[in-house]
């Protein structure tokens, strides 16, 4: 049952209108194997662009990055300021 956060009252209208909280998606966490540790290795040695590794490995960038600074991995950035020239 969806949990009842507050009620609209409308001052001419005679009736309320119960607005509900929006079920949140559950967050499935993953570990990393060994074959995931490889993949991103050798992405990083290819400089593939971190959004480009998300998609193919189904991983957010915000996960991929921290991953590669736990293993010591430099992830290309595509955009921004830092951005390194093709």
């Amino acid at each position: 049952m969806p949990t009842l956060l507050f009620v609209l009252e409308a001052p001419r209208l005679k009736f309320r209108k119960a607005i509900m909280a929006k079920k949140m998606k559950k967050r499935i966490r993953r570990e990393y194997t060994a074959a995931d540790v490889k993949e991103l290795r050798a992405h990083s040695k290819a400089r593939t662009p971190v959004a480009k590794i998300a998609k193919q490995m189904k991983r957010t960038e915000a996960s991929l990055r921290q991953k590669a600074l736990t293993l010591g991995l430099r992830l290309e950035r595509v955009d921004g300021p830092f951005a390194r020239a093709a």
